[in-house]
């Protein structure tokens, strides 16, 4: 993969190469297609599919620079500290766009794997992350420990933290570790009650070995994937919206100034705390025109060490952010 520094200048024409194969081999697209996306002739879109396939940049991903996506990260890094920053292609995606950030999610999750350099990864719920391990190909990483981050037993299974555990556990040969209980107890008392249990106690403790973690990032409101899914009831998401809660990762809100918003579900996630993910690797994958107030508010708070999102998102996050 090519690497870039942060000031490396970009080649326009390399660049544009790059976006078009993204098009053609990950989004799926005809040479038609790409042509018209791009807003060139067909013959040219025909010459940048050959030349990233020439030059190196298609493998199982698009692996060359796209220079908008790449000053996008950098805009992005700088204002929030992030430590590593990928922006992939909009692939004009209706709603969430689930193939881009699946590709840039599984893409991310495969190159942590075969540098090894993570003997133990947390990893939440939700859509976003079942679209990457859908996407992931088969990566060997005996060594490496999957633990999830968060109760689930939602009612849809696509999305249910038991299945993206265990698919990803079978696409790398890796240990995995379930958290068997619902991402909310009844009460704090149940929660102490259900933390204590021997299976879950061992998942709680190896949250902390986790050098790693990789979770979505929910918005607030009826079509929250956590209220379409039963884990927050009405009731609570009226309250967390009254008391402006903007977005949730790892099932902590957040207002849109990035504060933490308390909430009757204060005691009762079963997830780690706020206090443990500070100064923690916490990667978020998230997109989609409903989620950029979301992202903005849990970029601000400031427990991101990196995100990956797409062009159409960061560009929004861009814009709101202003001059520094």
């Amino acid at each position: 993969m090519q690497k870039l520094t942060p000031h490396a200048m970009v080649d326009e024409e390399a660049s544009l190469a790059a976006r078009a194969a993204w098009l053609y081999f990950s989004g799926g697209l005809k040479q038609g297609e790409v042509a018209e996306r791009l807003g060139v002739p067909g013959t040219k879109a025909h010459r940048l599919i050959a030349r990233a396939t020439r030059d190196g940049f298609v493998r199982v991903f698009v692996d060359g620079p796209v220079a908008e996506c790449v000053r996008l990260e950098q805009d992005l890094s700088q204002r929030f500290g992030l430590a590593t920053c990928r922006v992939v292609p909009d692939l004009g995606e209706p709603g969430l766009p689930l193939k881009a950030l699946g590709l840039a999610g599984a893409a991310y999750l495969r190159q942590v794997l075969e540098g090894d350099s993570h003997a133990c990864i947390g990893i939440g719920h939700g859509r976003t992350i079942a679209a990457a391990v859908n996407e992931m190909p088969r990566v060997n990483a005996p060594g490496t420990t999957i633990v999830s981050l968060l109760g689930g037993l939602t009612r849809k299974f696509a999305a249910n933290p038991f299945d993206v555990i265990h698919r990803l556990a079978e696409k790398t040969n890796s240990a995995a570790y379930l958290l068997p209980v619902p991402l909310y107890a009844n009460t704090a008392a149940d929660k102490e009650v259900l933390m204590a249990q021997m299976g879950v106690a061992k998942v709680r403790e190896m949250w902390g070995r986790a050098t790693l973690l990789l979770a979505g990032i929910g918005a607030v409101g009826a079509r929250a994937h956590l209220s379409e899914v039963g884990s927050v009831t009405e009731a609570e998401m009226d309250e967390l919206h009254a008391r402006g809660a903007v977005g949730e990762i790892l099932g902590h809100y957040f207002d849109a100034d990035g504060a933490r918003v308390p909430s009757s579900l204060d005691g009762r996630v079963m997830a780690p705390p706020v206090e443990e993910l500070q100064n923690r690797m916490l990667v978020a994958l998230a997109g989609g025109r409903d989620k950029a107030a979301a992202m903005s508010a849990v970029l601000k708070s400031g427990l991101l060490k990196g995100a990956i999102t797409d062009e159409a998102t960061a560009r929004r996050l861009v814009d709101e952010m202003g001059a520094p």
